[in-house]
């Protein structure tokens, strides 16, 4: 699956391309317009079913994908560096803000956060649509739909949990959906670190 950004309207179109003899013919599917990469491959996947230009094959022994298509859409999801995450970092950065990347606020807490602000001890999260169950924009998997929900449930009840130790030990937490604004995700962030650096200077006082 190939997807292609036109220099003068910004639109995306999918494109399906194979092998053939050497040769990497493509075959254009339509336009998606979904706020990050994996909801637009997966789009143009599903384009690529619509379409007939597909054959089910099994998965792999052991494989939790239910076909190849699903194994690649899943794989193209980072766990870290997603381009939320680097718009974000961006725009913080400008603002003169300093962070630490994909670090655990708590050491001895295997959870780690995709921001840290260490000394108004502020943690960041990006989170993705699917996996952390946006309720916008997460369409339920018809094929192995049970172990999905499972799987998305139970990252959420991990989230949870996370939020709840960071802040008992006294940290703020911010969560950001990957389809959020940009501007209004570093908004929030930098509305945290002022609140958090108040609490501070009000408890030393």
């Amino acid at each position: 699956m190939e997807l292609k950004v036109l220099p003068d309207t910004r639109r995306i179109r999918a494109y399906l391309r194979w092998s053939d003899g050497g040769k990497s013919p493509a075959r254009y599917l339509g336009q998606v317009e979904h706020g990050t990469r994996a909801a637009n491959l997966a789009e143009g996947w599903k384009m690529a079913w619509d379409k007939g230009l597909l054959t089910e094959e099994p998965p792999a022994e052991g494989s939790w994908a239910s076909s190849p298509s699903v194994r690649t859409v899943m794989r193209a999801n980072r766990s870290k560096d997603t381009r939320p995450e680097l718009r974000l970092r961006s725009l913080l950065h400008k603002q003169g803000l300093r962070y630490r990347v994909a670090a655990r606020p708590l050491p001895e807490l295997r959870r780690t956060a995709d921001l840290i602000f260490s000394k108004p001890k502020v943690a960041v999260f990006v989170d993705g649509c699917f996996w952390h169950g946006c309720p916008e924009h997460l369409r339920e998997s018809h094929k192995n739909a049970e172990f999905w929900r499972s799987k998305i449930e139970g990252n959420q009840a991990r989230d949870a949990e996370t939020d709840r130790l960071l802040q008992e030990a006294g940290w703020k937490v911010v969560r950001v959906w990957e389809h959020e604004a940009p501007d209004a995700a570093a908004a929030r962030v930098i509305s945290a670190l002022r609140a958090s650096s108040a609490d501070r200077h009000e408890y030393e006082q």
